[in-house]
């Protein structure tokens, strides 16, 4: 940082002078505080300030320097008399100052000479290990995540253990930054009170690292060392997407009548997002049985009957979600966690989500006077786009498809986002109202700014399939799979196009598997492998694989498919049974459809 004679030699400007003063003078006052009492103990003893005539005046000439764009000469200035005076407000200062400087170094030593002056500040470790991750100098932070460690108190240490992983995040070597975790934390390893915290610290470590088994490892540790614990649950629960043998370990815990209804919600949660419909409507269940006060489980049970097509349970959760949080004060971390939606986050936001689910259920039921009555609840800026858009599909399934696209494009834009909402939003009700080539149109104008969006690609492949355009749905999903690799619905929908279609079988097949390698529980990634399979004539492998998927994801098509198979295999009455619930779910589905009619069943 570059150092400048002192402001005080150039003589001072009123206004610097003036905010300076009121810096300093702030720092003062929290210098002179004491600590806050309980109301009804008397009167604390007055603390005289800390701040005698020169050390107001250095203070002073501090704060100016960095008002004025001096930093070099500020931080030496204000950490001088951090020294001076031994406090840690200044030493804080004096890193800040080389902070917003970028200059490393300069923060480094300001936390040294914090911690030498005063040795059993927390804050001072906490920030050196900070500045230390940010430079990537891990080899330098064994010594005070050590010394930190030793501070806290025995109550205090498991949680500092826990959060030991956090003071080197992002590190440019995980694996390095695992094994100075391990390094560090191996002496509490024989400490039974800090054991399962230890283990479960390192396990995040190699987690991050990449190293799932090692992670496996000690999350199984931790949990048969403390049944009960929640660490290793939330351990496990990380490495579930990847790591099917940390299952049991939830399984376990949440077993149990004293499992912590949130850890059960993340559970569902991550049910949820492996596609695992069943069980997570299992674990939703469960919390609400348990504990029919709570109210989050209520709000995540209802979006997830309304995705399967049971709108009355629906309905129903989100109503008792709605009556629960009537009135609450602040349920934030319950919402959030409910939901795994930011915009989720407040009671307010809670009961907008149930509103607008509640006006799309009513929507697809076709009670639009309903429908509008939840919308007219919704006073909130941030989600106007939302309700327009909500409104314009009620237009639309009353057949004013012109009016229902004339309110979204006159739907106010306050970000790049929303313009492109809005043409999701217009597409989506062209798609219902099966006007292909308008909703092809719509795609190929978003696709004018955003080329190369792997996400509009696949939405313009989907409508040049409708269109008949065979070869143009190639091209577009062969651009999104160069584009992301890892894109397990391209590969899955150039795979079902081309059985669908009866060509290229072999190559059909690839391209599904590769898509049930990139998502290995989609129930539709599923049903297109067996679609494929009952093509190439292997109905006993179809059958199977479909009833899998229809088992995990009762949905109309997958129905459609099923049905067929039974239908092929002679067991007609099964078949009419699988069709039969799928059209009380869905009677609307296109392939279901195509399916009755072109075999000529009527239900």
């Amino acid at each position: 940082m570059p150092v400048r004679s002192p402001a005080a030699r150039r003589g001072l400007r009123p206004l610097a002078a003036a905010l300076a003063l009121a810096t300093v003078s702030a720092w003062a006052q929290d210098a002179a505080a004491p600590p806050a009492a309980p109301a009804s103990s008397p009167p604390a003893a007055v603390r005289n300030s800390l701040l005698d005539a020169p050390l107001f005046y250095q203070l002073l000439i501090g704060e100016i320097e960095a008002r004025e764009g001096q930093p070099g000469a500020a931080y030496q200035v204000i950490l001088d008399a951090a020294r001076r005076s031994r406090d840690e407000t200044l030493f804080r200062r004096a890193v800040e100052i080389a902070l917003q400087a970028r200059a490393g170094e300069e923060a480094l030593t300001a936390t040294r000479a914090w911690r030498s002056a005063l040795p059993t500040s927390q804050e001072a470790l906490r920030t050196e290990l900070q500045i230390l991750s940010a430079m990537n100098r891990l080899d330098q932070a064994a010594e005070p995540l050590r010394a930190l460690l030793l501070l806290a108190t025995p109550a205090e240490r498991s949680g500092l253990i826990a959060a030991v992983p956090r003071f080197l995040q992002r590190p440019a070597d995980p694996a390095h930054s695992a094994r100075l975790v391990e390094e560090v934390l191996k002496p509490y390893l024989e400490q039974p009170a800090h054991r399962v915290a230890a283990q479960v610290a390192i396990g995040r470590s190699w987690a991050a690292a990449g190293d799932g088994e090692r992670a496996l490892g000690l999350a199984q540790q931790a949990h048969a060392a403390d049944p009960a614990a929640e660490p290793p649950v939330l351990l496990a629960l990380e490495l579930l997407p990847t790591r099917s043998e940390a299952e049991p370990i939830v399984r376990e815990y949440v077993a149990r009548p004293d499992a912590e209804p949130a850890l059960m919600l993340l559970y569902a949660r991550a049910l949820m997002t492996l596609q695992r419909y069943p069980d997570a409507l299992h674990q939703l269940e469960t919390v609400t049985r348990r504990k029919p006060e709570l109210a989050p489980p209520y709000l995540t049970l209802g979006a997830l009957y309304l995705d399967l097509k049971q709108p009355a349970q629906g309905e129903a959760a989100l109503q008792r979600y709605l009556a629960l949080t009537e009135g609450a004060a602040d349920t934030k971390a319950d919402d959030s966690a409910s939901t795994g939606d930011d915009d989720a986050s407040t009671p307010t936001q809670g009961r907008v989500q149930a509103w607008l689910m509640l006006a799309a259920s009513a929507d697809q039921r076709g009670d639009y006077a309903a429908a509008e009555r939840w919308l007219a609840k919704i006073d909130d800026p941030q989600r106007a786009l939302e309700v327009q858009a909500r409104r314009a599909s009620m237009l639309a399934r009353q057949g004013r498809i012109d009016e229902a696209r004339k309110l979204l494009q006159a739907a106010p834009e306050r970000s790049p986002q929303d313009a492109r909402a809005k043409l999701d939003a217009e597409a989506a009700i062209l798609r219902e109202a099966q006007r292909w080539q308008d909703a092809y149109d719509v795609m190929a104008k978003a696709l004018k700014t955003s080329p190369d969006d792997p996400e509009l690609l696949y939405e313009q492949s989907m409508m040049a399939d409708k269109l008949g355009r065979a070869d143009e749905m190639e091209r577009l999903l062969r651009r999104v799979i160069e584009l992301k690799p890892d894109n397990a619905h391209a590969y899955n929908a150039l795979g079902y196009s081309l059985a669908d279609r009866g060509e290229r079988l072999g190559e059909a097949r690839d391209l599904i598997a590769r898509a049930l390698e990139l998502a290995p529980n989609d129930p539709f990634i599923t049903d297109s492998l067996g679609w494929v399979e009952f093509r190439l004539g292997n109905r006993a492998k179809a059958l199977e694989l479909l009833q899998r998927a229809y088992a995990s994801r009762p949905d109309a098509e997958i129905a459609a498919h099923l049905g067929e198979v039974l239908w092929a295999e002679g067991r007609q009455d099964e078949a009419r049974r699988v069709w039969a619930e799928a059209r009380g779910r869905d009677a609307r589905n296109e392939v279901l459809v195509e399916t009755l009619k072109r075999l000529k069943v009527r239900l």
